[in-house]
């Protein structure tokens, strides 16, 4: 049976992407099929590495050219609290992964959501994921302003065989010793103890600024308490997730106030990832990855 024009375009567009594997422009091509189907705001191509800054491999370009801050905030930290980027660490698969699969119950009322998320993707986040080593995942991330509707999910679904299989040649053509704090902290000034945070794990974060700041140091337990509450899991679901009563998780938050010197999630959010920047204060739209 003779397909249609729209079908012989597709195979088409397929055809230069195989083409543009080994070039500069692969990514910036592959969105342009996808586009065509399913409308998004922006996306980024990265590498997620565990207990490190990602890599970044090609983002969209911001409207006037400027560097967007916001997306620079998320690689110097805020990635930590990022539910794909955890969900990728503790549990890699290929194939396509969506924001409801993989966001917290509290997810929506964290200060990562409403001070990033909400202000770089807005509405919506799809990505393509494939682990590829141990503790690295290469993702393409499809951002939107908008909720994605039940039939771009699965527009989504369709493709994603063949975009994985894509993003595994591609693999071979990506400089991926890049720094991702040359890439984040690119076009300012950065003190040699902002480098060293960007470049830490969610642990040696928390032990640098505690260090820094003269707090009493937080244990490791209470270290993943910190990190799942400011990621958007209530405590009933941290309570689950470690395998602990609710009081006692209840407990743990008592005395990590009481060590940190703070009242609220919103201190303890910005105790911790605005030694980087003014986080509060930018408000540029940018990229997907997160």
């Amino acid at each position: 049976m003779e397909g249609d024009w729209q079908d012989r375009a597709f195979h088409h567009h397929i055809a230069t992407l195989i083409d543009a594997l080994d070039g500069p422009d692969f990514w910036t091509r592959l969105t342009r099929v996808i586009e065509r189907f399913v409308a998004f705001d922006n996306w980024v191509a990265l590498v997620f590495v565990r207990d490190r800054a990602p890599l970044v491999c090609a983002e969209s370009p911001t409207p006037d050219g400027a560097v967007d801050l916001l997306f620079r905030a998320y690689l110097d930290g805020m990635y930590q609290l990022d539910p794909f980027y955890i969900n990728a660490c503790e549990r890699p698969r290929a194939g396509l992964v969506t924001l409801a699969e993989v966001a917290p119950d509290n997810f929506r009322i964290t200060d990562y959501y409403q001070r990033y998320f909400k202000s770089n993707i807005i509405g919506d986040e799809v990505q393509f994921n494939l682990p590829f080593e141990i503790g690295r995942t290469l993702i393409f991330s499809l951002g939107a302003r908008r909720h994605y509707a039940e039939r771009d999910i699965a527009q989504f679904a369709l493709f994603a065989p063949w975009v994985v299989a894509l993003m595994r040649q591609r693999l071979a053509y990506e400089s991926l010793a890049q720094s991702a704090i040359d890439s984040a902290l690119a076009g300012r000034d950065a003190t040699p103890e902002q480098e060293a945070l960007s470049e830490a794990g969610f642990a040696s974060r928390f032990e640098a600024v505690t260090q820094q700041s003269g707090r009493t140091p937080l244990t490791a337990r209470e270290i993943e308490v910190v990190r799942l509450s400011l990621s958007g899991f209530s405590t009933r679901a941290i309570a689950e997730r470690l395998d602990i009563s609710f009081e006692t998780v209840r407990a743990h938050k008592k005395h990590i106030y009481a060590k940190l010197g703070v009242s609220s999630q919103s201190e303890l959010f910005a105790l911790f990832y605005e030694p980087m920047g003014a986080v509060g204060s930018i408000g540029s739209i940018g990229h997907a990855g997160g």
